[in-house]
């Protein structure tokens, strides 16, 4: 299979729910333009305040035609929406319901690559010191502890456990270097988020979340969220910091080939750190995954 070729998105992703706007940059009146899966897609609020997204065809130049509305819900700052059969909720992130918590919608940008790339580059430990050197890592602390990776029995989702790194700067309200517990959940084969030892509470973990809304299989919209607990920085502080750690990643998954992931065992060469990206790989191959990535099998 040629990467470069087109993709029609199966039920497994059709059926999904997916971002298509942060829930604040909506305004009553206004309609929002985007993509999604390849289509075009408007999003807006309805009279009540909540959002509302349709489908956008050639028949919407005639005045007569009718849009096609799409279900919808509002979830963690963003309006999410499905092209198919969507279940009836969202997946859970229940820290986001504590009191003390922030919740923000920290970041979004176009990225040149496939959502499944986006997702990997998220779970990738090992590029920490390169890619983020004197934040989220440092030469020459560059190893990668070993860690589990497991699928959940009841939710079917994956996750990789008992993660550490040492990190210089490790949120926005750091105020001297310190060794990270990570714990990595993927709930959706587009969104991912780690669990993150927070600087200001030990006994807690700060929540960061990667939601990828695919634009179309090799380009995607990539969503930062947060739920931290942070007394001390400001939202646009919380903001700026998440905004230049995911801006380092741009250029470096830009410059990934192929765009799309290969999900072949033995496609690219993996090392002992890799475990969860293998993981992650199996596991959409396993959910019958088919629009962003190159299926097991299928020639290049």
């Amino acid at each position: 299979m040629n990467a470069s070729v087109p993709q029609e998105p199966g039920a497994a992703i059709l059926d999904l729910w997916h971002p298509v706007a942060i829930r604040e940059d909506l305004r009553a009146g206004e309609t929002t333009r985007t993509r999604l899966l390849d289509r075009d897609v408007a999003v807006g609020l309805d009279d009540d305040g909540s959002p509302t997204a349709w489908l956008l065809t050639g028949a919407q130049h005639d005045a007569a035609a009718t849009p096609r509305l799409l279900p919808t819900i509002a979830a963690y700052e963003f309006a999410w929406t499905s092209l198919g059969t969507p279940p009836e909720e969202i997946f859970k992130i229940p820290e986001c319901d504590e009191p003390d918590r922030r919740n923000l919608a920290t970041f979004s940008v176009g990225v040149h690559v496939s959502a499944p790339r986006a997702v990997e580059n998220f779970l990738d430990l090992g590029h920490f010191p390169y890619v983020h050197a004197g934040i989220l890592g440092q030469a020459p602390r560059t190893e990668v502890a070993d860690y589990r990776v497991e699928v959940d029995p009841e939710t079917n989702e994956l996750w990789a456990r008992d993660c550490e790194f040492f990190q210089p700067q490790a949120a926005a309200a750091s105020t001297d270097g310190q060794m990270s517990q990570y714990t990595y959940r993927v709930p959706h084969p587009y969104c991912v988020m780690l669990y993150k030892s927070c600087p200001t509470d030990e006994s807690r973990f700060d929540v960061i979340a990667l939601f990828c809304q695919a634009l179309s299989a090799d380009r995607v919209l990539f969503h930062t969220f947060m739920s931290v607990i942070d007394e001390v920085s400001s939202d646009a502080q919380i903001r700026a910091f998440q905004t230049l750690v995911s801006a380092q990643d741009k250029p470096i998954l830009e410059n990934q080939t192929p765009r799309l992931l290969p999900l072949e065992v033995g496609d690219e060469t993996s090392v002992r750190s890799d475990r969860a990206s293998v993981a992650y790989r199996r596991w959409l191959g396993d959910l019958g995954v088919d629009y962003g990535v190159i299926p097991r099998g299928a020639h290049r």
